[in-house]
């Protein structure tokens, strides 16, 4: 695609309604100025995630899942995050900030924020990505993620909080089908114990380990088989609300930043990506 051409469709793809890509039979609309989150997914006309302000599917970063109190220490330093889910704070900062479209074509979208931005209170100085690419025949969709430091390093995370509806309005619910390695175990404050428990049957709200890898497929009997994998080993599933279930692949457990802290450098970024593939049924 020429750039001239490459622009034009970029202008058709901006607006008040958000980016929209497609391929084949599908089709997916991500909204930059709230939080780089994908607010709808069709494929063959049926919307797959649960649609509101709160829900689609946002970016978790700079860290995922609860932080004790808010609180994260990076060496000698101990920095407090605003406490949005008392008592603590949850799914990072990224998704409640507008992002720069970066790029985009008829398939793929990248967008960027600066950790530093005055909305969103992170106390180190680095820039976010997203890239949004779906497959040339519509059958799979590919979120990665990038957080670079450029100044001193510190523990950071990333993934993803998709909201999958519970029912695609006729048939049965959907299935969850997985088969983590171990669980961790959750503490009376939501948080994990440290302790790696054999996975208990759900209903859950709960970190799983999968040491070769995330694999979890949904299915909507008769309707749609769709996979979430990543090379990450973290996964959380959620479907403890009527509506949605929620399968998030993240680069650690929740409250990593103090238990199992990743560092991001100037020569050592962090990066995750996860693919969702599906086929009718």
């Amino acid at each position: 695609m020429s750039t001239e051409n490459t622009t034009q469709s970029a202008a058709r793809e901006r607006g008040a309604d958000g980016v929209r890509l497609s391929a084949g039979d599908t089709e997916l609309t991500v909204h930059p100025d709230h939080g780089c989150r994908i607010g709808s997914l069709r494929v063959g006309g049926t919307e797959l995630l649960r649609q509101g302000d709160k829900y689609g599917c946002f970016p978790m970063v700079p860290w995922c899942g609860r932080i004790d109190h808010g609180r994260f220490r990076n060496g000698g330093e101990l920095h407090q995050m605003p406490v949005n889910s008392p008592p603590h704070a949850i799914h990072g900062t990224g998704r409640n900030l507008r992002w720069r479209t970066a790029r985009t074509d008829d398939t793929t979208a990248a967008f960027t924020y600066e950790l530093t931005d005055p909305a969103a209170p992170w106390p180190y100085p680095g820039t976010v990505t997203q890239v949004v690419e779906l497959a040339e025949d519509g059958g799979s969709l590919t979120l990665t993620m990038g957080v670079e430091a450029t100044g001193d390093s510190f523990p950071a995370q990333a993934g993803w909080h998709p909201w999958f509806l519970r029912n695609l309005g006729e048939g049965q619910d959907v299935q969850i089908d997985f088969a983590p390695e171990w669980q961790e175990e959750r503490g009376p404050d939501h948080l994990p114990t440290g302790r790696r428990i054999t996975p208990k049957p759900g209903p859950w709200d709960d970190c799983f380990g999968m040491s070769r890898g995330v694999e979890v497929t949904l299915t909507w009997p008769g309707r749609l088989e769709l996979t979430v994998s990543s090379r990450t080993e973290w996964v959380v599933v959620y479907d403890e609300q009527e509506a949605a279930v929620c399968v998030e692949p993240q680069s650690g457990p929740p409250n990593g930043l103090n238990t199992a802290p990743r560092l991001v450098t100037p020569i050592d970024p962090l990066e995750i990506s996860t693919t969702w593939s599906w086929r009718a049924l």
